[in-house]
């Protein structure tokens, strides 16, 4: 028994067995899950460039947005809908339809806020923040699939990231309240960047090892979280840089 013991300790250290339940399915049953949650968040994203590129070439609605009251309690009230949507869609992630169509809502909110955030900053800003973004999310991506079939874990991340994320929140609420000027945005900036890459890296270790197969809705939405907030941040520190 002893000798047992000691052998699937080894192999365990070793990387020969799978360390998380998910990871002994049979390896086509994995990819088909992980290019499920891929394709849909492919169609977030085209989704949600579609309805910004809508906000910002069609300018009559972002100028409704900006010069009216109504327009302005519509924005407040798209710029919340995305968190109280994601509520009912962590219960229902699982339950079809209600998934699909709760995620339909928090993406077309979540879309309307980024071409909100698009419609009044340089063309030039934008496409800069598209492009590093789409090249460090797919980095990280890439070296997370890597590092995971080498035996790499980064569930570590996870405590530290949401207590950065909090301080990120928090020095954000000083700005609302206390501007301290361009510096400080570029700094909030920069390191929400940071934040944001580290949970690509955490949220795709997690798709590799941890979801389940009907938890496809919620994997990719946590990404499609990732992928919009990093984008945000790199438009924010940009637009700071170029004003």
């Amino acid at each position: 028994m002893m000798y047992n013991q000691t052998k699937r300790k080894s192999d365990v250290e070793a990387g020969s067995r799978p360390l998380y339940p998910m990871m002994q399915e049979p390896p086509a049953i994995r990819w088909a899950f992980i290019r499920k949650v891929y394709s849909i968040l492919a169609l977030q994203l085209l989704a949600t460039t579609a309805v910004s590129a809508t906000v910002v070439f069609v300018h009559p609605i972002s100028h409704f947005f900006v010069s009216t009251r109504a327009g302005f309690a519509l924005y407040i009230v798209i710029i919340l809908m995305p968190f109280i949507t994601l509520c009912p869609l962590y219960l229902l992630h699982r339950r079809h339809p209600w998934n699909y169509l709760l995620l339909g809502v928090f993406i077309v909110c979540i879309a309307f806020s980024v071409g909100l955030s698009c419609a009044f900053t340089k063309g030039k800003v934008i496409l800069e923040a598209a492009i590093l973004t789409a090249v460090v999310v797919i980095s990280l991506t890439l070296y997370t699939f890597w590092a995971a079939k080498r035996g790499h874990d980064f569930s570590f991340l996870g405590p530290f990231l949401f207590a950065a994320l909090i301080v990120l929140i928090v020095f954000a609420l000083i700005q609302v309240f206390f501007p301290l000027g361009r510096l400080s945005v570029m700094i909030y900036g920069g390191l929400a960047a940071i934040i944001f890459c580290g949970y690509i890296v955490y949220d795709t270790d997690n798709l590799i090892k941890r979801y389940s197969y009907d938890e496809y809705i919620w994997a990719a939405v946590s990404l499609y979280i990732d992928v919009i907030n990093l984008f945000l941040a790199l438009l924010t520190f940009f637009r700071a840089a170029d004003a």
